[in-house]
């Protein structure tokens, strides 16, 4: 194993570890500013699309990734594949959720799937209208380096996953709620996910590598690894949602959203420093020629719940 291998492994273990963590707050953490703080009110305004937790409400979910990631990977754009990850995970949540007795609850995960869906909707949507100060600063890390083109595609999928996992889901899983009518931890159905991601990580690859970035994938880490990583982000955000559910006062509540906010942006900036392009010896333009020649091939291995449509 090179130097630079070694050391992406080391430090995405350490990412992985770190997040694993309660992290305690910094001496010099504040509440947010006035104007952090009208920001933050407006996030808080995501729109719980399914309040009831139909059964149709994932398939409203896959709808929507599918017209969105239809156009920015026809665009060959760099947010195409945290969007296409997005998508195959949606419709593996689809593959488990139908399956009898895999979830404890299925009101509750169609629930929380439709509203995470929402977060990522809105820091995307807010993004590309402009309103900076709305977007979430791991959100603001992750879109802005894709659309200057200048991380591979492992680091576009790991920012984007990094923001929406890290930053968005504790706020999720608060608002969903952390246990039952009856006080039971819900935290066995959110934890079912992970099978899940298990299941479509390998098919995933395949065919980010086969129609988006043929090199960009390659950096030395297992796809056992990146799961681990990915699981421990999960099970931070659980941590953090209980921490969020159990302030009790407004400063409380500031510090352990600081925390969140932090941390994220952290995680972005490290992840970025892992997988930019090195220019002038390394840079997007092949990326962009192989896209353009491949995006609309098939996926090259079936997912469990199938092989779906390119688009």
């Amino acid at each position: 194993m090179g130097r630079q291998t070694a050391w992406r492994a080391l430090l995405a273990a350490t990412l992985g570890a770190t997040v694993a963590t309660p992290v305690a707050p910094p001496a010099f953490a504040t509440p947010p500013s006035t104007r952090s703080a009208q920001a933050a009110a407006a996030r808080a305004e995501v729109p719980d699309t399914c309040p009831d937790g139909g059964a149709g409400c994932v398939d409203g979910t896959i709808a929507d990734l599918r017209e969105r990631f239809a156009r920015l990977g026809q665009a060959c754009g760099h947010h195409a594949t945290f969007v296409l990850a997005y998508l195959r995970t949606t419709q593996g949540f689809k593959w488990g959720r139908d399956q009898d007795g895999y979830f404890a609850d299925n009101a509750w995960v169609n629930r929380e799937g439709a509203l995470f869906a929402e977060y990522y909707y809105r820091a995307y949507d807010d993004w590309a209208a402009g309103r900076r100060s709305a977007v979430p600063g791991a959100w603001l890390a992750a879109l802005d380096a894709a659309r200057s083109r200048r991380l591979t595609g492992a680091g576009d999928l790991m920012l984007g996953m990094n923001a929406h996992i890290n930053r968005d889901l504790p706020y999720v899983l608060e608002r969903v709620g952390l246990t039952t009518p009856d006080g039971s931890s819900r935290k066995p159905d959110h934890d079912k996910v992970n099978e899940i991601l298990e299941a479509v990580m390998d098919p995933l690859l395949a065919e980010l590598i086969a129609r988006f970035d043929a090199q960009g994938f390659d950096v030395g880490i297992s796809t056992g690894t990146v799961l681990a990583l990915i699981i421990s982000w999960r099970e931070q955000a659980w941590r953090n949602a209980v921490r969020l559910a159990g302030a009790r006062t407004p400063f409380a509540r500031a510090v352990v959203e600081f925390d969140i906010e932090s941390s994220a942006v952290a995680i972005a900036a490290g992840l970025a420093v892992l997988t930019s392009y090195v220019p002038p010896f390394t840079g997007p333009s092949p990326r962009a020629a192989y896209c353009a020649a491949h995006n609309a091939d098939a996926p090259p291995q079936a997912y469990p719940f199938g092989t779906p449509p390119a688009y």
